[in-house]
């Protein structure tokens, strides 16, 4: 299919044509596949959402009970539609997903849940995509927005096979109730992990364990949320190769008074432990203490398996792209990636704007924006990664 340009050489519109041999195949229904979906509809490219829950929530009915945003409502709207309530509350976990559900309505998308999305492979200038329910779908493009909520990353720990206690990482985290009376140890210096950590801190007895100190920022400051300045300031906007420059690491947003509960002791902080052996942890210097549970908050990985046969990844599993466009695959794109491009990219506030960036090239790759300024080669001239893509569109 190519383009049919405009006879007037005065017109600043494209009448596109709507004959595209197949939609784009969204994978995720969350945040970042619904601002995807907004992003192609306001470019009129089709597209479907392959879902594998319940409903458009992404992962947030999955998180921990008492979890609320880091931020105020009024930061945590996306493209189009403006998150409800009193814009200072912050909301909590149910109130997400049922943002996203209402999103996902409004936006009128082709929603399809309980569809895992199993490989994805090259076909000719498309892809084909594999489900685990046996179904396959022709797709123009591919958004890859699965988050990482399902990958998550818990560091192997020397004896940890002889440990007694309870080992879990923080997606298997609900609330406070099993831990009652118990010794716990939470590993990490992120957000999850301070709270986590304050939520146990009245019911057992908790140490903060970490490789390095937690460094905070406040939640307020100068009598406005941190976010206000986050955006007003621009921080929110710069890129991922500043920010460990710039932070040294992970930096906990204060949201829950983390700083005060370690000033007043019912939480420690302590340098990570060296070993585990039966029901103990060791601790640097050789210190022995008996533990009931250990739980690792150290954080998640882009959940993308279904794009290893497409040899997208990285050895860690990690996407090769530059700022959520592939470096591997024309016509496949991220959104949701921590700092894909930005501070704020895989929040709320900023997932609107990565979409439409990496939407913009998509489209008008499917659309045979390189065959209509006459760029078009031959089938299979161009080879990324030893996969051989025709750069025409037919």
């Amino acid at each position: 299919m190519f383009v049919n340009l405009p006879t007037t050489a005065t017109s600043a519109h494209i009448d596109w044509p709507r004959r595209l041999d197949a939609p784009v195949v969204v994978v995720g229904g969350g945040q970042s596949g619904l601002a995807a979906a907004k992003a192609l509809r306001d470019m009129s490219v089709p597209a479907v959402i392959l879902e594998a829950g319940d409903r458009p929530a992404g992962s947030w009915p999955r998180y921990y009970d008492s979890l609320r945003a880091f931020s105020p409502a009024e930061f945590n709207s996306m493209s189009g539609v403006p998150f409800p309530g009193a814009p200072e509350r912050y909301p909590t976990r149910d109130d997400v997903a049922d943002y996203l559900q209402g999103y996902a309505a409004w936006l009128d998308a082709d929603v399809q849940t309980h569809t895992r999305v199993q490989t994805i492979r090259q076909d000719g200038a498309g892809f084909v995509v594999h489900t685990a329910n046996g179904r396959s779908l022709e797709a123009s493009g591919i958004v890859a927005a699965s988050g990482s909520f399902a990958n998550p990353v818990r560091p192997h720990i020397l004896g940890e096979e002889t440990f007694s206690g309870e080992l879990l990482h923080v997606a298997g985290y609900r609330n406070p109730t099993a831990f009652r009376g118990r010794r716990v140890i939470v590993v990490g210096a992120g957000d999850s992990a301070a709270q986590v950590a304050n939520e146990l801190a009245p019911v057992a007895t908790v140490s903060l364990a970490a490789r390095h100190p937690v460094r905070f920022i406040p939640q307020h400051l100068a009598g406005r949320d941190i976010h206000y300045w986050l955006r007003e300031t621009g921080f929110d906007a710069l890129p991922a190769g500043w920010l460990t420059k710039i932070t040294g690491g992970a930096v906990v947003t204060d949201s829950v008074g983390f700083t005060q509960t370690l000033a007043e002791g019912p939480v420690d902080q302590r340098p990570m432990f060296v070993a585990l052996d039966g029901n103990h942890v060791i601790w640097p210097g050789g210190q022995r203490e008996p533990v009931d549970a250990i739980i690792f908050a150290t954080g998640y990985r882009p959940s993308l398996g279904y794009l290893r046969g497409l040899d997208a990844l990285d050895g860690d599993g990690a996407p090769i792209h530059d700022g959520g466009i592939s470096a591997t695959h024309l016509g496949l794109v991220y959104v949701g990636l921590e700092h894909q491009r930005s501070y704020a990219s895989n929040t709320l506030r900023g997932v609107s704007e990565d979409a439409r960036a990496v939407t913009a090239p998509l489209a008008a790759w499917i659309r045979g924006a390189p065959a209509a300024v006459g760029l078009a080669a031959a089938p299979g001239s161009l080879t990324t990664r030893g996969v051989r893509i025709a750069t025409h569109v037919s």
